[in-house]
Order: structure tokens, then sequence, then C-alpha cells
């Protein structure tokens, strides 16, 4: 044993977590670790807060800890927590919280994946709840986020029994739908399709199933449970144990939680930016500090929608204006290698054409040294007019070559961004690549990879360019993602099919021109005729989105 204590290095508490230690209650929540840069690197929840936290800094725990943990409390310079009032909220803040800051030690919760939420439309000619993910501007009632599928899924089927309601699949069911539908020959459902109640009586029971699941349901849980000891008393413990059951998942999905905004993503900004470059170009061996720096990252997620950032940096500090980002074109698959040498290659050819066109123009431009005292009107006409205010988030308009490139990864990034340099004839740029696991820098032609000290402000500075890049790249990938989900309402019409789909965004484009488009237009495409066509129309008219949102400052694409 004393063998193993050797290797293991133990790192005190410092006065602060200390202080901080004996000042946590216990209760329930969630801790952020953060590392000396202020950096979010683990998010974590606890029923006990206090007794969570505390473990993190017992020495005598590492000796059961694998190299990851280690590597984690080794990095903790400072934490932080948030108090919640139950399980399930702190199992929906620790979520929204990762997806806020992807912390590098967590692995869960890391994707876009949501958790489910309850929606009803009453708009719709007959509303009925639906399970989604994604919660939109479209005028719906939506219940939850519901941090437990299956109790969900229960109490949705206690809901649509206790009220009545409709399980079936169709936007209006008609009677046709009615001869075979188990709610309705069940009678589960009171059956609106065929004018068995008015639409307005079935908008009441709509209504309070709607109050039920917002939480006034403690009547009805106190007659479940009711029912559930007087089945206990007749030793009918079957029915017994099935309302047990119902009770705990109507209370698993009617909990009271908070609903956390988002928590917005702030950039570290250098203590001394002037210092920080010169020590980054001595590091480097770099013959002065570079004055700008692009960083570049790839955000491809399973192979879907691979993209690229590149943020810019000039004098140690966040030059929006000149940020980019790149849809791949050419690789397929996921190919981090491909997808860095393609932006590399589409960032700097642009660079070293535009060089090229710059250089000619003012060859062309130029005088005779015996004619040069005077410009005429039409020389002065074809020089390149003066830059507008805001020129710089211009698609047309891109940076000049850097003083320094920033690749995030390790080798096999480097090289692939070297190779599409030189092919280039790209060489006077200096040219890292930073890998994350830890920090190191590698440099063309040296094997041995640079490790600086921690607390150097030159890492800090290359930390602060890679963060940002990977920020930008997963925002864009996430746009993305988020416009795919918003073109994929169509999937909730029902009966649609992946071919009247296509059909509908090929001769419209976009789910936003096909709301503008008249009845008549919608029926000439093929597989919809015109009650599809009407249908559909009522379909889209109930799910109104409104305007998006602003861009992201420096949210150009290339």
């Amino acid at each position: 044993m004393a063998g193993c204590l050797a290797y293991i290095r133990v790192v005190p508490a410092t006065d602060q977590i200390r202080n901080k230690l004996s000042q946590l209650p216990h209760k329930p929540g969630i801790y952020l670790m953060k590392d000396r840069f202020g950096t979010v690197i683990y998010v974590g929840k606890a029923r006990d807060l206090r007794k969570r936290v505390s473990q993190y800094f017992h020495p005598s725990r590492r000796l059961g800890w694998d190299l990851k943990l280690n590597a984690l409390v080794d990095a903790i310079y400072d934490f932080d927590v948030h108090l919640v009032r139950n399980e399930p909220e702190a199992l929906l803040l620790e979520s929204r919280l990762i997806k806020e800051f992807h912390p590098r030690y967590n692995v869960s919760f890391r994707d876009d994946k949501r958790f489910l939420l309850l929606k009803v439309n009453l708009a719709d000619p007959i509303p009925r709840f639906t399970l989604t993910r994604l919660k939109q501007e479209d005028g719906a009632l939506y219940f939850g986020p519901f941090a437990s599928s299956g109790a969900l899924l229960n109490t949705l089927t206690l809901v649509r029994r206790t009220f009545n309601l409709r399980g079936c699949r169709p936007l209006t069911p008609t009677e046709i739908d009615y001869r075979h539908c188990l709610y309705g020959n069940l009678k589960f459902c009171t059956a609106p399709c065929i004018a068995n109640v008015t639409r307005e009586d079935y908008l009441q029971q709509v209504r309070a199933a709607c109050e039920f699941l917002s939480g006034q349901s403690d009547e009805f849980k106190a007659q479940l449970e009711s029912e559930m000891k007087k089945a206990a008393t007749a030793q009918d413990f079957e029915k017994a144990a099935a309302l047990r059951d119902t009770l705990a998942d109507l209370r698993r999905t009617t909990v009271k939680t908070n609903k956390f905004e988002r928590i917005p993503y702030t950039l570290p900004v250098a203590l001394n930016p002037d210092k920080d470059l010169q020590e980054l170009a001595t590091a480097l061996q770099l013959s002065a500090p570079p004055t700008r720096i692009e960083g570049f990252d790839i955000s491809n997620i399973s192979g879907t929608f691979a993209v690229a950032s590149m943020v810019s940096f000039t004098n140690g500090r966040p030059d929006r204006s000149n940020y980019r980002r790149f849809k791949m074109k050419t690789v397929v698959g996921q190919d981090d290698f491909a997808c860095m040498a393609e932006t590399v290659r589409r960032r700097y050819s642009r660079a070293v054409k535009e060089q090229v066109e710059t250089q000619s123009s003012e060859a062309s431009t130029s005088q005779p040294p015996e004619t040069s005292t005077v410009s005429s009107p039409d020389s002065a006409s074809e020089q390149e007019p003066p830059a507008s205010k805001g020129q710089g988030t211009s698609k047309s308009k891109w940076p000049g070559m850097p003083d320094l490139i920033v690749i995030d990864g390790g080798k096999g990034q480097l090289n692939a961004a070297l190779a599409e340099l030189e092919k280039l004839n790209v060489r006077t740029v200096a040219i890292i690549g930073l890998a994350k696991e830890f920090e190191e820098i590698y440099r063309p032609g040296i094997s041995e990879p640079l490790r600086l000290s921690h607390d150097s402000g030159a890492l800090k500075l290359l930390q602060r360019v890679r963060d940002e890049s990977h920020r930008f790249a997963n925002t864009y990938n996430a746009k993305l993602r988020l416009k795919r989900i918003s073109e994929s309402i169509l999937d909730e019409f029902p009966g649609i099919g992946e071919n009247r789909k296509a059909a509908l965004l090929k001769k419209f484009g976009s789910v936003q021109r096909l709301r503008l488009a008249t009845l008549e237009q919608i029926a000439s495409v093929p597989g919809f005729g015109g009650k599809a066509a009407g249908e559909l129309k009522a379909f889209l008219e109930a799910r109104t989105v409104r305007a998006e949102s602003p861009k992201d400052p420096g949210d150009v694409s290339a």
C-alpha cells in the first residue's frame, strides 16, 4: 500500500475551498468544478451537496479512483453550487449546464438530446396530447420537461383515460378512423370525430387535463391512495401494486420544477494581453508577438452537419467581425482530419487569391514616376473605395494572412492543415496544434510537444482562442440541427411519409414558404389532393412560428 501511495499526488484543499465546503448545506443541488482559468470542467448533481462535494477532497478516497477522476481533482481550483428543491430539478439543471458549458470531464448530456415535453395545441380541429423534445413558438401549450420518460408515458395514458381524451394519431379523425379506434370502442374517448360531443365540450375536457398536468392533481392523488389502501386491506395485492405504481408515476410527473434560464457564455478576458502575446512569441520562438491569431475547430457529431469555425483574435482580444464558419462540402462521414484540411484550403486559398488580386490592382493603378504628381479622375475611380462601417462582417471582405494559426487538435489535425498550406505555397505563417487532453502544443517539424506551465499567460491566451473556436463551431452545428428539427415539423402531420415530405420541400424549399402557399399550390404537389392539402394548410396555420432571433455577433457563413 505504501508503494501505491507514492504514485498518487495528493493535492490538499485550499483555504478558499475549505471555507466553501464548511458553508455548504445538506440540500440537493448542482456543483460546478472550475480550473485556474475559471473554466467549468465538470458539472455534477447531489442529493446532499455538503457530503458529495466534500468527497472530492478526501485524500483517502483517491486510492480507488481511476486516472480520469484523479486528473479532474488535480485540475479543480474552485467550485460553485446551485441549490434546487428536488432530484428531478437537479437532473434537469445538470443537463442544461452541461449543454451550456461542455465541460471536458462530462460525458453524458453533451449532445443535444433533450428531455421529453408534453404538447397540446388548442387551435387544432380536435386537440391531442403529443410528445416532443423541442419547444417551439407555435402557440401550443407545453408541459415539462420531464426527467422520467417512462413515468410520463404512464401518466399520459392515465390522463387520456381519466378525461376521456383521444389517443389516435390523425390530425382530424373522421368516422372512418373511428371504426377501428381502440379508444373509441373501449369508451375511453368521447369521440368528437363522429360528433358524439361538440368541439366546445371536448375543449373543456382538454383544458381540465391541462389543469391536471399543471399540478392541480392533489385530489386525484388522494383518491388513488385511498383505493390502494382499500385494495391492500381486501388482500387484492395485484390491484394495490398497480395503483401504487400509478400513484408513483403521477407524483414523478407532476412534481414542481423550476424553469432555469440560459446561462450566458462569458469568454475569459486576458489580464495582460500585451504580456501574454510577448510570452507566446518567446515560447514559440516567433520573431515578434502575433498581432492577429486565427483559430480553427471542427464540430462533427456522428457524421452529421460537419462544420468548422474560424475565430480571429487581434492584440489578444476577440475580433468577432472577422469570425467565419464553414459547412463541409467534400467530406463524407466523420473525418476530422479531412474536415480540417478542407477548412484550411478554403480559407487560405481565398486569402491567396485576394492577395494576388490586390497586388494586381495596385500594379495596374500605379503611375510612372514622371507623372505621379497628379492623379487623373479615371485613375482615382479605379482605386478601392474606403471600407464602410460594418464591412468586416461582409461575406465578400475577408481578413488577410494572420501572424499565427492555432489548430484545435494534435499531430493529425496539424499535419492535415500543413499539407494544404504547402499546396497553396503559404510558408511564412506560423502554425501550431493545441491538443486538449494535456494542453500540448505541436509544432511543424518537431516531434516532441511543447508543454507550458498552467500559470503561463501564453497558454491561457491559446486556450482562449481554442475555447472560442470550439464555442463558435458548436453554435453553428447546433443552429443547423435546430433548423433541421424545425423543418421536420412536417413529421408531426399524420400520414405523411418521406416521399411526400420531400416533394413538399422540393417544390417550396422550406416550411416557411410552404406556410405562405395557397391551397391550390399545395394540392398541385404529387401525393396531395384537395382534402390532404386542406388538412395540411390547417395544420400549418395552427403552428405558426415566430421570426427567428437575431444572429450571434460574427455569425457569418463561409
